[in-house]
């Protein structure tokens, strides 16, 4: 089982949380009843999306992991799942994600653009039929 899918497996059984098809058409997905959450691009690479409030005042600690890269203005992250520390990572960040959408919208924030699978933000590539 690779890390994505075991991530995936986890985030099924959460009650706010469905599989969903990514509105960027690549891998799979999982939503909430306020839009988008993570869309899993890879065997590795996770886009996630948080609010631009959330993005700013996680940056710090974000852009110290070496797992997640931020594209400035972006309301999504991408999280490199290369140890099972980055799938726990991960369903922390998931959790922030969920509480800034019901937040949504606060002062600043805008509607979600496109993840950043396609600004080609991303890590490298893999092979998607693997999980």
């Amino acid at each position: 089982m690779t890390l994505a899918s075991r991530a995936l497996a986890q985030l099924a059984i959460w009650p706010d949380l469905r599989p969903a098809v990514p509105s960027c058409g690549l891998g799979r997905a999982v939503s909430s009843v306020h839009g988008e959450i993570a869309h899993f691009h890879s065997e590795r690479d996770v886009d996630l999306r948080l609010t631009d409030r959330a993005v700013r005042r996680l940056a710090k600690d974000l852009k110290d992991s070496g797992a997640i890269r931020i594209v400035p203005g972006s309301q999504w992250v991408t999280l490199r799942l290369d140890a099972a520390s980055d799938v726990d990572l991960l369903l922390t960040l998931v959790s922030v994600a969920l509480k800034a959408q019901q937040a949504w919208p606060e002062p600043g924030d805008r509607p979600a653009a496109g993840c950043n699978d396609q600004r080609g933000a991303g890590f490298v590539k893999a092979d998607l039929g693997a999980f």
